[in-house]
C-alpha cells in the first residue's frame, strides 16, 4: 500500500489500482496529504468503501448512503438529511469503523444529543435518520445488525401538544401584520389548510376565482440560495380546496393590486422566512400568544373537527397520505365529537329491552317458549 512524495509541492499522494462495481480495473489517484500515512489511510477506507466492506468508517457509509439517496429524495428532503447528519451525527460516528459501533454507543451519543434540549419530536427525526444509515447498510453491505434499533429509539413521534388558534384568536392577530402580501397569505394558510410550501409556490392559474377553489400541484423551496419548485409533498398533496367565499373576495382584490401579473408568476414572491417574520410581528403588537407557521395549519385542522367535519375530508383537505395520519396527528380532537354522538343516541334510545325472565321450574317449556339450545346460554 505504497504513497509517493510529491516533491514538487512537498506533499503526499495516493496512487493505486482498484476494481469497481462493473469490473472494470482503474487507477485512482489523490494528492496533497500533509503526511505519507494519511495517503495509505486514504487508499485503505477507498478500498473498503469500493468492496463494500463493513470495516470502512460511518463517514464512508455516510457518503454512499447520501449518494444513493439523493436521486431517489426531494431535494429538500435530502438537504434536511444532509445538514441532521453533518450536525448531529459525523461528529460522534464519523471516524468509527462501521462494524465496531455498538449499542452502548449510540445510547451515549442519545445522551449527548438530549442534554443539547432539543425538543423530543426532533430528537425522534435525529435518530430516525442514523437507525436509516444503519439499516441500509444492514441490507446492502452486510452488516450484522442495526445498532441504533437495539439501543432503542429516543424523542417522540409527535409533540405532545399542538398549538392552536380558533378563528376569534386569528381575526384577533390578523390586523396587527405590518404588510398586505402576509396579511393575505397568512389568512390563506389559515382559511385553507395549506403547507407553507404549497402557498409560496400558487400562481394564479392555480386559483379559480369563478369556482372559488385553489388547486394544490407543486411547493417552492428556498434552497442552498437557489428557488425550487417541486411536486408537492405526497401524491395526496396534489388536492383541490374549496375557499370560503371572503377569501375568494380577498384574493380577487389581491391579484387586482399586481400591476400586470402574469398566469405563472408566483402569487406570493416571498420565502418561508418573510411570512416568519411578519408573524412574529403581529404576534407582538396584537399580544397574542405565539405559534409557528405551519401551526397555522393545525389551526384549520381543529377548527374542521370542531365544526364536525368527517376525517375523511379533513384527511383530503390537507393532502394528508392517508386518513390513519389524519387520526395520528389529530385524533385526540375527536373525543369530544364522539360524547356529542354519544349524547345523540341516549337521546334516540327510548325502548326498554328489559331483563332476562327467571326460570321457575320448566317454565320456559311450560310457557310454550323455546329455551336455549343444549350448550348454549344467555348472552
Amino acid at each position: 500500500m505504497p504513497a509517493y512524495k510529491d516533491q514538487q509541492r512537498g506533499t503526499w499522494y495516493a496512487s493505486f489500482y482498484y476494481t469497481d462495481w462493473q469490473g472494470a480495473r482503474k487507477l485512482k489517484k489523490k494528492r496533497g496529504f500533509a503526511r505519507k500515512k494519511d495517503a495509505e489511510q486514504y487508499e485503505r477506507e477507498f478500498l473498503h468503501k469500493e468492496a463494500g466492506n463493513c470495516d470502512m468508517t460511518f463517514a464512508s457509509m455516510v457518503d454512499i448512503y447520501t449518494d444513493d439517496m439523493r436521486g431517489r429524495l426531494r431535494e429538500s428532503t435530502m438537504e434536511t438529511k444532509e445538514n441532521i447528519i453533518e450536525k448531529w451525527v459525523l461528529p460522534f460516528f464519523g471516524s468509527r469503523k462501521l462494524a465496531e459501533i455498538t449499542p452502548s454507543m449510540v445510547r451515549r451519543w442519545q445522551s449527548e444529543v438530549l442534554a443539547s434540549d432539543i425538543s423530543p419530536t426532533y430528537a425522534k427525526t435525529i435518530h430516525n435518520q442514523v437507525s436509516a444509515i444503519f439499516n441500509y447498510a444492514c441490507r446492502y453491505y452486510g452488516l450484522k445488525d442495526n445498532p441504533a434499533r437495539q439501543a432503542g429509539s429516543m424523542g417522540e413521534k409527535r409533540a405532545n401538544t399542538k398549538h392552536f388558534w380558533t378563528p376569534e384568536n386569528f381575526e384577533m392577530f390578523i390586523g396587527f401584520v405590518p404588510q398586505y402580501p402576509a396579511r393575505v397569505g397568512l389568512a390563506t394558510l389559515f382559511w385553507t389548510g395549506l403547507r407553507i410550501g404549497e402557498l409560496l409556490a400558487l400562481t394564479p392559474d392555480d386559483v379559480d376565482l369563478q369556482a372559488g377553489t385553489i388547486s394544490v400541484s407543486k411547493s417552492f423551496q428556498l434552497i442552498k440560495g437557489r428557488e425550487v419548485v417541486t411536486a408537492p409533498k405526497t401524491k395526496k398533496s396534489r388536492r383541490v380546496v374549496p375557499l370560503p367565499s371572503r377569501m375568494v373576495e380577498a384574493l380577487k382584490t389581491y391579484e387586482q393590486s399586481f400591476y400586470d401579473l402574469q398566469p405563472t408568476d408566483r402569487l406570493f414572491p416571498f420565502t418561508k422566512s418573510y411570512f416568519h417574520k411578519q408573524m412574529d410581528a403581529g404576534c407582538q403588537a396584537s399580544k397574542m400568544e405565539k405559534i409557528r407557521l405551519h401551526d397555522l395549519r393545525h389551526s384549520h385542522a381543529s377548527m374542521l373537527i370542531h365544526m364536525g367535519v368527517p376525517i375523511l375530508l379533513v384527511s383530503e383537505r390537507l393532502g394528508h397520505e392517508n386518513v390513519e395520519t389524519t387520526l395520528q396527528t389529530y385524533g385526540h380532537l375527536y373525543p369530544a365529537q364522539t360524547t356529542a354522538a354519544l349524547e345523540k343516541m341516549d337521546q334516540m334510545m327510548t325502548g326498554d329491552l328489559g331483563g332476562p325472565k327467571k326460570a321457575q321450574g320448566n317454565s320456559a317449556a311450560q310457557e310454550g317458549e323455546e329455551g336455549p339450545e343444549e350448550g348454549q346460554g344467555l348472552q
